[in-house]
């Protein structure tokens, strides 16, 4: 969740450099925009868990997978990189930046989904 929310508050934060030219009243709507978000990270990360347990209990196969099956795609290029072109003399897969992020993002929402299918489980046997 994390990752998500300091994606947002610089995107944020251009636009009230846009909006406001005044760098005090600017520097206070900043720390009041950084404090609802870190306020608010508990909803935003419940409607993140309820969106991929929505795509976990899906009708279609690739809808409940291909979280898991992009996840496998990132292993095997952190593979092939760090362990397996060392080793064979053979090219590596360029990772740019952006990819490294994505797989954070991956990441955190494989472990709230996990999470939350565990919760429900043992909320269910009770």
């Amino acid at each position: 969740m994390l990752p998500l929310l300091t994606a947002l508050i610089p995107i944020a934060s251009k636009v009230l450099d846009e909006l406001l030219p005044d760098t005090i009243e600017k520097d206070k709507m900043k720390a009041k925009l950084q404090t609802a978000m870190m306020d608010h990270a508990g909803e935003i990360e419940k409607a993140a868990a309820n969106i991929v347990l929505a795509e976990t209990n899906g009708e279609s196969w690739l809808q409940r997978n291909w979280r898991p099956l992009l996840m496998c795609l990132f292993g095997y290029i952190i593979a092939h990189n760090y362990v397996i072109a060392p080793i064979f003399a053979v090219p590596y897969v360029d990772m740019p930046p952006q990819l490294w992020d994505l797989l954070k993002i991956g990441i955190g929402g494989y472990v709230v989904s996990r999470g939350a299918e565990k919760g429900l489980k043992v909320w269910r046997d009770k």
